[in-house]
C-alpha cells in the first residue's frame, strides 16, 4: 500500500490540475493499492488537518480545467516557524498530520515560497517531491515552470488587442504584466506581442530614455507606442537606493499610484505631450484553461513525479532542462530565483530588432 499526499500552495495557475492528474494517473496505473489524500488550501490544510481521500475519478476530466481542485492559499515561508494565533507550532503540526496518515510521500505543487517550505519539511525528515508551478518562470533548476506559457499567451493576447486601438488613436499604451521580482513573463509576452518598449525588474529604466524612444518612433512616422511593463519594473534612481530607503519610498508612492503603470504614466506626461492609456490584464493571466504546451509539460512532470515515488526517490524537484525531465535536489534549488540576465540571448535579440528596455 502506498499513501501519498497532494497540496497546491501559493498563487494558482492554469495547469495545477493537469499536473496532479499526471501524478495520480501515473501511480494508479502502476500500483494495485494506493491511497491519495488531498489537503485543502495548501499548507493550511496540512497544518490544521483538513484533508480528504481522493479517488481516480476525482482526477478524471481535469486536464483542461484551470485553478486547483484542492484550493490554495499563501502561507509565507518566513512565518512557518512563527506559532499561529493560538500558539500552534506549524511545522510540528504538519509533521503530525503527515505521520498520522502514514504517508509515504507528500507531493507539493508551488512556487519559490512553497518550495522553501517543502525543503524545510524535507529537512525535518519527510519524504517530499516538489513540482514547479509559477507563471513567473523564476524557479532555479528548471528551464520552464508549468503555468508560464499559458500566462504568456494571455498577456500576449492583451498586447495584441491593444495594437489596433493604439494605432487607431495614436496613443501610448502601458500594458502592465504580472511579475514583481523577475521579468520572464513580460519579456516573452512583450516580444510575442510586438511591444516597442519592455521594462523588467532586472533592467532598471531611465524615464528620459523611454521618452526618447517614444519620440524616435514619432519622428519615424509611427504614431503609437506600446510599453510592456512588469509590475516590479524599477527606475535607475530607485534601484540605487538601499532596501530600507526603497521600501519607504514605495510605501509613500502607493498612496498616490495604484501600481507602476500609473507612476510611469505620470512621469511620461511630464516628458511627452501625448495621450497615454493604461491596461492591466491582472489575474486573467492566472485564469482559464492551460494551453496545450502546459498540458503536455504538466503531464510529463506529474508522470515523472509518479516515477520517483515508485522508485522511492524523495527530496527532489522535478524540472525540465534542455527539453529533458531532470530531478533536482531540493537542497540545491530551494530559495534561489532564476532572474533574467541583461545579457540573456532573448534580451539581446529584442534589442537587435529595436525594442527599447529604457536603459
Amino acid at each position: 500500500m502506498k499513501r501519498i499526499g497532494l497540496l497546491t500552495s501559493g498563487g494558482d495557475c492554469q495547469a495545477l490540475n493537469a499536473t496532479m492528474r499526471g501524478v495520480v494517473k501515473g501511480l494508479f496505473n502502476n500500483l494495485e493499492d494506493l491511497e491519495v489524500y488531498g489537503f485543502d488550501d495548501g499548507y493550511k490544510g496540512l497544518i490544521y488537518g483538513n484533508y480528504r481521500m481522493l479517488s481516480a475519478k476525482d482526477f478524471s476530466g481535469i486536464l483542461t480545467r484551470g485553478g486547483t481542485i484542492l484550493g490554495t492559499s499563501r502561507q509565507p515561508f518566513k512565518l512557518m516557524r512563527v506559532p499561529d494565533a493560538n500558539g500552534l507550532d506549524k511545522v510540528e503540526a504538519m509533521k503530525q498530520t503527515y505521520h498520522k496518515l502514514r504517508l509515504d510521500c507528500l507531493v507539493i505543487l508551488g512556487g519559490n515560497g512553497t518550495q522553501k517550505t517543502a525543503n524545510l519539511l524535507r529537512e525535518e525528515g519527510l519524504n517530499i517531491i516538489h513540482l514547479p508551478k509559477t507563471i513567473d518562470n523564476d524557479i532555479w533548476g528548471t528551464d520552464m515552470t508549468f503555468g508560464f506559457q499559458s500566462a504568456v499567451n494571455i498577456a500576449t493576447d492583451a498586447i495584441d488587442c491593444i495594437h489596433t486601438t493604439a494605432a487607431s488613436h495614436s496613443r501610448i499604451f502601458i500594458v502592465e504584466v504580472m511579475g514583481h521580482k523577475v521579468g520572464w513573463l513580460t519579456l516573452h509576452a512583450g516580444i510575442a506581442g510586438g511591444a516597442d518598449i519592455i521594462l523588467i525588474p532586472e533592467i532598471p529604466y531611465d524615464i528620459q530614455k523611454i521618452a526618447e524612444a517614444v519620440k524616435n518612433r514619432s519622428r519615424s512616422g509611427k504614431g503609437f507606442t506600446i510599453l510592456a511593463v512588469a509590475e516590479g519594473a524599477i527606475s535607475k534612481e530607485d534601484a540605487a537606493l538601499s532596501k530600507k530607503e526603497l521600501k519607504k519610498k514605495q510605501e509613500e508612492e502607493k498612496k498616490v499610484y495604484p501600481s507602476v503603470a500609473y507612476k510611469l504614466e505620470s512621469e511620461l506626461k511630464k516628458e511627452l505631450d501625448l495621450d497615454i492609456r493604461i491596461t492591466i490584464p491582472g489575474h486573467t493571466q492566472r485564469g482559464g484553461s492551460p494551453c496545450p504546451y502546459d498540458r503536455v509539460l504538466s503531464t510529463r512532470m506529474g508522470s515523472a513525479a509518479a516515477g520517483l515515488i515508485l522508485k522511492e526517490e524523495y527530496g527532489y524537484m522535478v524540472g525540465i532542462v534542455n527539453g529533458k525531465i531532470k530531478k533536482v535536489p531540493l537542497a540545491d534549488c530551494a530559495g534561489k530565483l532564476k532572474m533574467v540576465s541583461p545579457d540573456d540571448q532573448l534580451v539581446k535579440a529584442a534589442k537587435r530588432i529595436g525594442i527599447s528596455f529604457g536603459e
